[in-house]
């Protein structure tokens, strides 16, 4: 559709020209004009759509705001420059005008015309925002990172995803309904820390039906961060630009580094998929694959890595009995 009322565009102003040019008895070169016309303006259409808007307010207020205080400066060095003032002025103007048109590109990215809508509507713009998701509140994982300390700030908590999560509290399916009652009580345990402040706020867009679309939408327009582990929000709302906090994430980069060589003690668990392996888990739930461990079934046995194996489900690490890795060891060094 765009591309159509582009191409109107540039016909339109060939059109033009050609009637111009046909009072001048030049239709050709009219059209020629009229046609490049319409190109140079899609062309600046088409480079200013790829500018975020708060850069160019930025740099608006940044160069106007320069310009003013070398104005101010220029004024009492009237009496004692005398003629010499203009060329001071000239240069204090270009100075500053262009110091400030730098800060207020860079500045002006983190201003929105959502939150400049916003302040005209009286609503405060906080920073350090956080909007929670429904997978992450029913998780459960989110209040034990808040009590350490390592997030703080305002979250918020949207009405349509405090309807999704009674609504799940409320479900006949026993498992559903015991999911939304911890995420209540999530919640509440959240609210009652001193260093975070949950806002429970109205905002909703009922041009859009799906709850992950909306929350993409209220993170734009709050210039929020979204808090979630759902992988797919997580992609769609990197592709929108907005900071995704993904506690899957942290959670993997967390996990304790090991290395192939490095000792440790498992409790071998189950058997494994391949024959006579034996499967044991860390603490912090990695997946560890022995080998030849099937005897060593509801034990603890010493191991050591041969290797590690990262997929987007988590890490699996490999290993051998130590026993038997030390005499290949040997073996190999013979």
């Amino acid at each position: 559709m765009l591309l159509i009322i582009r191409a109107i565009i540039i016909a339109f102003l060939g059109f033009s020209g050609y009637f111009i040019g046909l009072k001048y008895n030049y239709e050709i070169y009219g059209t020629i004009s009229g046609a490049v016309l319409g190109i140079i303006a899609v062309s600046i259409e088409i480079y200013f759509r790829k500018i975020v808007p708060g850069i160019i307010i930025g740099g608006i207020l940044g160069i106007s705001s320069g310009l003013l205080f070398a104005y101010l400066i220029v004024l009492p060095l009237r009496l004692f420059i005398g003629d010499e003032i203009k060329f001071v002025s000239m240069i204090l103007m270009t100075i500053f005008g262009y110091s400030g048109l730098l800060l207020g590109l860079y500045k002006g990215k983190s201003i929105s015309l959502a939150s400049i809508f916003r302040l005209f509507r009286g609503q405060s713009i906080e920073e350090n925002q956080k909007i929670l998701d429904t997978s992450v509140i029913i998780d459960g994982r989110i209040a034990d990172i808040c009590e350490t300390g390592f997030l703080e700030g305002v979250f918020i908590l949207p009405q349509f995803i405090l309807q999704e999560l009674q609504h799940i509290a409320d479900s006949p399916d026993p498992m559903k309904r015991a999911r939304g009652r911890r995420g209540l009580d999530i919640l509440h345990k959240i609210q009652k820390m001193s260093h975070i402040n949950v806002r429970i706020i109205d905002e909703d867009f009922p041009n859009i039906h799906e709850v992950d679309a909306k929350l993409v939408a209220l993170a734009k327009l709050l210039n929020a961060k979204v808090i979630t582990n759902d992988y797919n929000l997580n992609k769609v709302a990197g592709l929108h630009g907005i900071s995704v906090l993904n506690i899957n994430e942290l959670a993997n980069s967390l996990k304790p580094v090991v290395l192939p060589g490095e000792s440790m003690k498992v409790f071998i668990l189950k058997e494994g998929k391949e024959y006579n392996q034996g499967v044991a888990y860390l603490d912090d739930g990695t997946m560890v694959v022995v080998e030849n461990a099937r005897k060593f079934i509801g034990k603890n046995a010493e191991v050591t890595v041969t290797s590690v194996l990262q997929t987007t489900a988590g890490r699996m690490i490999f290993t051998k009995l130590k026993e038997e890795y030390e005499h290949e060891e040997v073996r190999t060094a013979k």
